[in-house]
């Protein structure tokens, strides 16, 4: 079983994206089975919050399917049940680091490391932007399904 935590300020828009974007890729790959894949946030600012409207309707509108959720904070007991804890910004990252403070084992990342572009995702919900933020969590999720598939990760 392959554990994956995305990560965001609030859980309300970016990570939760993520979250029902990998959910709907590895469904499609039929693989479904290999994945446990969950979102939560750096801050308790969203904490028991539903998903932001701009993340649903930019879901809905390209079918992904998702379901009703509370945002909740990553905690660093979480560590040691993921095998990768993507966040969406070196903010998320930093912020994380106050929770998390020693990645012994080289589990946080930015979702985008795994693309040919490495890069920050922006929040929508300061941009207002959730196409170009949907773009990119659709880049990141398929490479990092590419960098499982080519290392052979169980």
């Amino acid at each position: 079983m392959i554990n994956i935590m995305f990560v965001c300020h609030g859980n309300i828009c970016r990570s939760p994206m993520a979250e029902f974007v990998l959910k709907d890729m590895v469904a499609k790959r039929k693989i479904s089975h290999n994945f446990h894949i969950e979102s939560s946030a750096t801050s308790r600012e969203e904490i028991g919050n539903d998903v932001h409207y701009g993340t649903k309707n930019k879901l809905k509108k390209v079918g992904v399917p998702f379901t009703p959720r509370r945002a909740t904070q990553i905690t660093k007991s979480d560590y040691d049940k993921y095998d990768f804890i993507l966040c969406m910004d070196n903010n998320n990252i930093r912020n994380l680091s106050r929770i998390i403070p020693n990645d012994k084992d080289d589990k946080i990342k930015l979702l985008l490391d795994f693309s040919d572009n490495p890069r920050n995702i922006a929040d929508p919900w300061y941009t207002g932007n959730f196409e170009d933020t949907y773009n990119d969590i659709i880049e990141g999720c398929e490479a990092l399904l590419n960098y499982i598939e080519k290392n052979n990760i169980k």
